[in-house]
């Protein structure tokens, strides 16, 4: 980039940031998702599915496809992603902290997204949750309560996540080291 760039710019020019922008409309899902063979069908119910329609596991790599043959196949109500532990990639689920019609989010989840920093988040398949994707070391799932009773989940490995590909406002298509959010969440 150019000596006289802003410190905070993400492009080197307006024809970068505009190429950048039409990227991400494309497709907001980061690289680092799309690039891997663990993505699975879903039915509506969130049950995972085979690109063929048979049952699919989080456990079991058989079961899962590359982002481009799920994306084409037509089977169940939409796609999601497999945690593995070959990897540190993560999801923060936060449930119930977003208003649909409306799009505000309750104040916990503003501060959560704002500790998260600038990394792939999407709404969930419901409308009024949040998807936090980004990279910590985090092997054993955990569902923390929150005072008012919606939950806070953190997932490493052995889950899939329900994908929609609705970002969250202007978050990015990359992933984040999200290690502190997570330290801070279970502590």
């Amino acid at each position: 980039m150019p000596i006289t760039a802003r410190a905070d710019a993400r492009t080197c020019s307006t024809r970068c940031r505009v190429a950048l922008h039409r990227a991400a409309k494309k497709n907001p899902l980061p690289d680092e998702l799309t690039t891997r063979d663990r993505w699975v069908r879903r039915s509506a119910t969130k049950v995972p599915l085979t690109v063929d329609g048979m049952p699919a596991s989080s456990t079991d790599p058989r079961t899962w496809s590359s982002y481009k043959s799920a994306a084409a196949s037509t089977v169940g109500a939409g796609l999601g992603f497999v945690l593995s532990d070959v990897d540190d990639i993560v999801c923060i689920d936060l449930d119930h902290c977003l208003n649909p019609l409306t799009g505000r989010l309750e104040p916990w989840a503003a501060a959560i997204i704002r500790d998260a920093g600038a990394t792939y988040v999407e709404v969930s398949p419901s409308g009024d949750g949040l998807h936090i994707w980004g990279r910590a070391d985090v092997r054993h799932g955990r569902r923390i309560r929150r005072p008012d009773g919606t939950a806070v989940e953190i997932y490493g490995t052995g889950r899939y996540i329900a994908m929609t590909g609705r970002r969250h406002g202007s978050s990015p298509s990359i992933l984040a080291d999200l290690s502190a959010v997570v330290t801070k969440l279970t502590a």
